[in-house]
C-alpha cells in the first residue's frame, strides 16, 4: 500500500520518526549515565533531548495518522496501525509527564520521572517493532511493484518499472 503522505517520492512518516526515536532514547541514555555518575548536566540534557524527541513526536504523527486512515478496514494492518499509532500516543504522553514533572529542576529529577522515560522507551520498543511490521511485513507505505532494481523516486517511472537504470 502505497503511502498518501509523501515528499520528494518517499513516505513522510518513516523519515520523520527517527528524530524522535532517536532523542527520547537519547534522553533516556543522559538518565541512566546521570543516576550512574550523579553529574546534574546530564539530567539537564535528558531534559533537553525528551522535550525534543515530544516535538519531534508530534510533528511524525500527523503524516503517519494519514497513512493509518488510506488502510483499508478490516485488515490486519489496520488494526496493527491503530496499536502502532494508540502505543505511541501512550508513549509521548510518559515523556510528556517525565518532562513536564522535570521543569522545576530539570537537574535533579527523581524517580517517577525516571520510571516514566524509561516506561515510555520500553513501549517505544513495542511500538517501534509494530511499526517495523507495517511496512516489511504488511507493506504499509511500500509502492505497489517496489523491487531491487526499481527507478528511483524522482524520475517519475512507476516502481514496477523493469527498464530502470541501476543508479
Amino acid at each position: 500500500m502505497e503511502s498518501r503522505a509523501k515528499l520528494l517520492g518517499h513516505a513522510i512518516h518513516p523519515i520523520l520518526i527517527v528524530f524522535p526515536l532517536g532523542l527520547l532514547a537519547t534522553g533516556v541514555v543522559f538518565d541512566v549515565v546521570y543516576l550512574i555518575w550523579g553529574n546534574p548536566v546530564m539530567a539537564t540534557v535528558a531534559y533537553w533531548m525528551i522535550a525534543a524527541g515530544v516535538i519531534g513526536g508530534l510533528i511524525a504523527a500527523p503524516p503517519g495518522w494519514i497513512d493509518w486512515f488510506a488502510i483499508p478496514g478490516g485488515t490486519r494492518a489496520k488494526s496493527v496501525g491503530l496499536i502502532h499509532g494508540l502505543g505511541n500516543v501512550l508513549v509521548l504522553l510518559l515523556f510528556i509527564g517525565s518532562w513536564w514533572l522535570r521543569r522545576d529542576a530539570p537537574e535533579r529529577p527523581e524517580l517517577l520521572e525516571h520510571i516514566l522515560a524509561f516506561a515510555g522507551a520500553g513501549l517505544a520498543l513495542v511500538t517501534g517493532w509494530l511499526g517495523g511490521e507495517l511496512v516489511e511485513r504488511l507493506g504499509v507505505g511500500v509502492d505497489p511493484g517496489a523491487h531491487l532494481d526499481a527507478p528511483n523516486s524522482l524520475s517519475g517511472k512507476p516502481a514496477s518499472d523493469t527498464a530502470a537504470s541501476k543508479i
